[in-house]
C-alpha cells in the first residue's frame, strides 16, 4: 500500500465517527420517532440483501453468473424449504465447491 492511502483511511475513520456521533447528539437521549424507527429497522435486511446480491453476481466490474451464484441460489432454496442454518451453509458450500470442481 502506498503511503498516500493512510491519510484517506484516517479521514474516513474520522468522518465515520462524526456521523455516528451526530445521532445521539441530535436526539439528546430521546427515542426515535416511530416512523423513523420503522425505517431504521428495515435498513439492516436491505443492506444484507444488497451485499449478498453484489457478492453473488459481481465479477470485477461486470455482472456474471457462476458457481457462487448457484451456491447462493441453492442455499436460498434450502432455507425456503425450512432447513437449519448449518444445513443451508453446507448446501451453499457443497454446490459452490462442486461446480468449481466441475468447471
Amino acid at each position: 500500500m502506498s503511503s498516500s492511502i493512510w491519510p484517506l483511511i484516517g479521514a474516513c475513520a474520522l468522518v465515520t465517527a462524526a456521523i455516528k456521533g451526530v445521532g445521539p447528539f441530535a436526539l439528546g437521549g430521546r427515542d426515535l420517532p416511530p416512523r423513523l424507527t420503522g425505517v431504521v429497522v428495515l435498513l439492516a435486511p436491505a443492506l444484507l440483501a444488497a451485499l449478498v446480491v453484489t457478492q453473488a453476481l459481481a465479477d470485477g466490474t461486470d455482472l456474471a453468473v457462476g458457481a457462487d451464484t448457484a451456491g447462493v441460489a441453492a442455499s436460498g432454496v434450502a432455507l425456503w424449504r425450512g432447513a437449519s442454518i448449518l444445513v443451508v451453509v453446507g448446501v451453499a458450500a457443497a454446490v459452490t465447491a462442486g461446480l468449481r470442481l466441475a468447471l
